[in-house]
C-alpha cells in the first residue's frame, strides 16, 4: 500500500505539468480510492487472483489494455508480473519504461560488511524518472498535498470526538523489525489518554490487529479501534482530517502525509536514507533507532533481515520521547 501512496504526488504532478495527457494506473481494486479526484487520473482494476492471474491470464489483461490505446507504459512497480506484461507491450511495439529500484546501492546500504551509510535517490523521485525518460520530466518541487475530504455522517458518530485533537495511530508494520514494541506503544496511548485532550484513532488490519487495537479502547477511554469498522475510503477520508499521524515506516505513514497531516514516523532496522520517507515530511519527524548501539542499521530495506540482537533495536526510541514528539508538533 505504500509504494501504491508514494505514486500519487508523483502523478498529480505530471498531470498538472501535461494538461493534456491522460493517465490510467493498473492496480488492485482495494486501491481505487487512494486515486480519488486526481484529475485526468482513471483506474483499471488487475484481477490478479482471478481472470488475470498466471500467464495466460496477464495476456488477457495486456489484450484488454490494448483497447484503450495506450502510448507508453510507465512500470513503476517492475516485478514479474509487470515483466510479463513488458513483453506482451513489445509485440506492439509500445514503449515501456521501468523503474531503477537501485538494486545494488540498496544492498550496499543494507550490508553488514564495508556498508554505504548515504542518502539514496527517494522512491518518488525513481517514479518520476521513468515519466523522464518517456519525454515527461516533472519537478516534485511543485507537488502539492490532496485536500481535505469529507467525512460521512457515519464516521463522525463513531469517532465523536468534538473539541478534541484527532491523533492516528498505526502501530503495525509488515515485519517485526520495523514495528515498535506494542508494551512501549501501549505507555504512549496511554500518556496520550490521560490529557483527556486527545481522541485517539488506531489503525491496523486483520483480526490478529483488530483484537489488539480492541484491547486498547476497552482500556481506554479517549481510544477508537477503527479495524473493521469503517470501509478503505471513510478511513482514507478520516486520515486527511487527522490533527496528527503515529506510524512505523509503513503504508499508513504515506496515506496520511499524501493530505501533508503531520506524521511521526518511528524506525527500527529500516532507515530513511533507502528512499521511502513519507513525502513532504519533516525530517525531524522522523524517530530513529540508535545507530551507536546497533551500528548495521540498516539491515534491510524492508524490515525482514537483521542479526541476533537487532530485534530491541526500536527499545532505544523511549515512550517518554515519542509523546514529547508529538507535543512539540502539535504546539506548531
Amino acid at each position: 500500500m505504500g509504494d501504491v501512496a508514494m505514486t500519487v504526488p508523483v502523478l498529480s504532478t505530471l498531470v498538472k505539468e501535461y494538461s493534456g495527457l491522460k493517465v490510467t494506473v493498473l492496480t488492485r481494486s482495494f486501491f481505487k480510492p487512494i486515486f480519488q479526484n486526481l484529475d485526468n487520473v482513471s483506474i483499471y482494476e488487475a484481477d490478479v487472483k482471478g481472470k488475470h492471474k498466471g500467464i495466460f491470464g496477464l495476456w488477457k489483461l495486456y489484450k484488454e489494455l490494448k483497447n484503450l490505446n495506450i502510448d507508453a507504459v510507465a512500470d513503476l512497480h517492475n516485478v514479474l508480473r509487470s515483466n510479463i506484461l513488458k513483453r506482451y507491450f513489445k509485440l506492439g511495439n509500445t514503449p515501456f519504461v521501468q523503474i531503477d529500484k537501485g538494486r545494488a546501492e540498496k544492498k550496499a546500504l543494507t550490508a553488514l560488511h564495508s556498508k554505504e551509510f548515504r542518502q539514496l535517490k527517494t522512491t518518488h523521485q525513481r517514479y518520476a524518472d521513468v515519466f523522464g525518460k518517456l519525454g515527461m520530466p516533472i519537478d516534485l518541487q511543485t507537488a502539492t498535498v490532496l485536500p481535505v475530504r469529507s467525512i460521512a455522517s457515519a464516521t463522525t458518530n463513531l469517532v465523536d470526538g468534538k473539541g478534541k485533537i484527532w491523533i492516528g495511530i498505526a502501530p503495525f508494520a509488515a515485519f517485526d523489525g520495523k514495528m515498535y514494541p506494542l508494551d512501549l506503544m501501549e505507555k504512549v496511548v496511554d500518556a496520550l489518554n490521560n490529557t483527556d485532550q486527545n481522541k485517539i484513532l488506531l489503525f491496523g488490519g486483520g483480526k490478529n490487529e483488530q483484537q489488539q487495537l480492541e484491547k486498547w479502547e476497552t482500556k481506554f477511554s479517549n481510544c477508537i479501534n477503527l479495524v473493521g469498522k469503517l470501509p478503505f475510503q471513510d478511513e482514507l477520508a478520516l486520515i486527511s482530517q487527522l490533527d496528527l499521524m503515529v506510524a512505523m515506516d509503513s503504508g499508513n505513514a504515506h496515506l496520511a502525509a499524501l493530505f501533508g497531516i503531520p506524521t511521526i514516523t518511528l524506525w527500527g532496522v529500516t532507515h530513511p536514507y533507502a528512499g521511502f520517507y513519507p513525502f513532504g515530511q519533516n525530517s525531524n519527524y522522523a524517530m530513529l533507532a540508535d545507530r551507536e548501539q546497533f551500528p548495521l542499521i540498516p539491515t534491510s530495506v524492508y524490515g525482514n533481515k537483521y542479526p541476533i540482537g537487532y530485534e530491541n533495536a526500536m527499545r532505544t526510541i523511549s515512550p517518554e520521547d515519542v509523546v514529547l514528539k508529538i507535543e512539540e508538533i502539535l504546539k506548531k
